[in-house]
């Protein structure tokens, strides 16, 4: 599957980028991430092999990513994980629920587990 964007009210939900116009490295570094190419390149990856979808909430006006909301889908049901950054907590909270009506309503898959 292709990435797909979604919008979360609030917060824009895009793929993860690190490239010359947008990058989110400054947060997965923060996060723990030591080569924010390499795991931007891997998710792309796992998109293309429908093996686990992630997006970057952002802030819709400067894009700055504010944490990440992944799923990772089964044959019936997917489990989704979070993380944010200090003070985004209600950002990527929106932004989870946005992704499980995703995942309920447009893959047909209900949620089994979240974090």
């Amino acid at each position: 599957m292709e990435p797909v964007e979604i919008n979360a009210g609030e917060w824009y939900l895009r793929a993860l980028r690190c490239d010359e116009r947008v990058d989110d490295s400054p947060a997965l570094r923060a996060h723990g991430v030591t080569d924010p190419a390499r795991y931007v390149r891997t998710c792309t990856a796992e998109w293309s092999a429908d093996t686990r979808y992630t997006w970057a909430v952002c802030e819709p006006s400067t894009g700055e990513m504010l944490g990440e909301v992944s799923l990772h889908p089964g044959e019936r049901s997917a489990v989704v994980e979070t993380w944010h950054r200090a003070g985004q907590e209600a950002a990527v909270a929106t932004s989870r629920e946005a992704v499980i009506r995703f995942c309920e309503a447009g893959l047909g898959l209900s949620i089994s587990d979240t974090n």
